[in-house]
């Protein structure tokens, strides 16, 4: 590829930490990876100046954007995060350009090497796919863009028009991927810094203080699910009315596994709980080898509420277990969650749960939880409302978030014939999708739930290849839901 080819990228640098800002500028001169550079900064001006400056409180603003776009005179558009330590080679940028034009693809992103204390180690990022639309997907920090791709929906972008403050770069990707691939390439193209991700981050989409982000969010993906004929209209969603004659009207499931620190108390908590219906408790105790079966069997003795089901299969996940749950001759009329080792707030949860369903005539209700530590302190952010959540739009903003809240509670016979996936992460997830196209979900948006995070937790302390796997089968899973809605779509158009 000749050098010509080469310097026909215009760089764009998102100024996150000015000291990796000038690094990174001084790299690039040296090996005159560019030929123009643009800095969009919070900053009046910066160390080391650039041919464009773009002052801007929000980085990913519809109005930066365009401006970004409007600057461009190149083939490609580089578009680097810096807040952190960078490093790219010629060579390893024409492999981006020479990937793009192999594929016709609008947008490439990369595997990269990340600097950790014991060395150098491929950081893998995974495949986008049609499901891949929500918001925090992981690009890494070096994006490719092909410029006579996106110029042509700039006209297009939501953002732009209403000026958001925050969804602008999300809209450019999703206004891309209508025209265009979004490729990964699958080899580390660059190198950068580790950055120590917390586990707060799981929470940050719920955090109050995001809310003004989140509704430009909610705003760019609903129109996206429109411009590909896959939104559900409010109005097609139906109402249940309870006819079905069960001899319990609830049972709260509990799937557990080796959880002897937390199951005596999640039981417990459950049994206390005051109704005006009969109610029973079903533990699925998926073959526990600690003290966890003992615990049960012996709340169960004194207690003809509690069940215990030690399942025959031994490959069951969480979703297996809740199966096991569902089809049991003494499950009742509606299925409650409760996770080995939370707890319910208190003993009304049940009865305020079930009083919801036949006041919105729903088929899945979801409550509301507040986050402590193991000791029931509680922890940042606290309280987990989900109020994202809005009866004329959730259906359409579900496909956007990473999950849709807790407690959740099923009316049992439709989640019989839907079943749950046979697997231990993302299971309820899958079953709010299946439900939330076709039937109504309720809300409650006041706390009924305990989430307890400890070192225990299925999702604590997970590695990149496993946080990879959650993610990209979650995408699998809004693959599968909006290729679904564009179906019937087109059926009923």
């Amino acid at each position: 590829m000749s050098d010509d080819k080469i310097k026909n990228i215009t760089t764009a640098i998102f100024s996150l930490n000015e000291d990796y800002y000038s690094e990174l500028v001084s790299k690039l001169e040296k090996v005159k990876l560019v030929n123009q550079v643009i800095t969009i900064s919070r900053k009046e001006q910066l160390a080391y100046k650039s041919e464009l400056l773009i002052r801007s409180k929000y980085f990913f603003n519809g109005d930066t954007i365009k401006k970004i776009i409007d600057a461009v005179n190149s083939s490609f558009l580089l578009l680097i995060i810096c807040d952190r330590e960078i490093d790219i080679s010629v060579d390893e940028l024409n492999k981006m350009i020479s990937f793009a034009e192999q594929t016709d693809s609008g947008l490439i992103y990369s595997d990269y090497y990340e600097r950790t204390d014991s060395g150098m180690k491929i950081h893998s990022l995974i495949d986008y796919q049609v499901g891949s639309i929500r918001d925090d997907f992981d690009f890494g920090n070096i994006i490719l863009i092909s410029a006579k791709k996106f110029k042509k929906i700039v006209e297009k972008l939501i953002s732009v028009e209403r000026n958001h403050n925050f969804s602008g770069l999300y809209d450019l990707r999703l206004a891309i991927s209508r025209i265009s691939n979004i490729k990964r390439l699958a080899k580390p193209t660059y190198k950068c810094d580790n950055l120590s991700i917390s586990t707060d981050k799981l929470f940050d989409y719920v955090d109050p203080k995001n809310r003004a982000a989140q509704i430009e969010f909610e705003d760019t993906a609903t129109y996206h699910l429109k411009e590909i004929g896959a939104s559900i209209k409010p109005e097609s969603i139906k109402r249940i009315e309870f006819k079905n004659s069960f001899t319990n009207e609830a049972s709260v499931i509990i799937p557990v596994k080796n959880r002897e620190e937390t199951i005596k108390d999640a039981i417990e908590s459950a049994l206390k709980q005051s109704t005006n219906f009969p109610f029973n408790v079903i533990t699925v105790d998926n073959h526990s080898d600690d003290g966890t079966t003992e615990i049960i069997k012996n709340i169960s003795t004194n207690d003809e509420r509690l069940i215990h089901i030690i399942p025959e299969p031994k490959n069951l996940g969480i979703g297996g277990c809740w199966n096991e749950a569902l089809f049991h001759p003494h499950c009742g009329k509606f299925a409650i969650q409760l996770d080995s080792d939370d707890l319910y707030s208190d003993a009304n949860t049940i009865q305020k749960i079930v009083d919801k369903f036949y006041e919105d005539g729903c088929a899945m209700v979801i409550g509301s939880y507040k986050l402590t530590d193991f000791n029931l302190k509680e922890i940042p952010p606290g309280i987990i409302d989900h109020k994202e959540w809005t009866d004329e739009n959730g259906c359409n903003n579900a496909l956007r978030i990473n999950g849709l809240g807790a407690p959740r509670a099923f009316f049992t016979p439709i989640v019989r014939e839907i079943k749950f996936p046979n697997v231990s992460y993302g299971e309820d997830y899958a079953m709010g999708l299946a439900i939330l196209g076709r039937y109504k979900i309720g809300r409650i948006y006041e706390p009924v739930y305990i989430c307890r995070r400890w070192e225990g937790n299925t999702d604590a302390s997970l590695s990149v290849e496993q946080k990879n796997k959650h993610n990209f089968y979650k995408d699998s899973l809004r693959t599968k839901e909006i290729e679904e809605r564009q179906l019937l779509n087109k059926m009923s158009d």
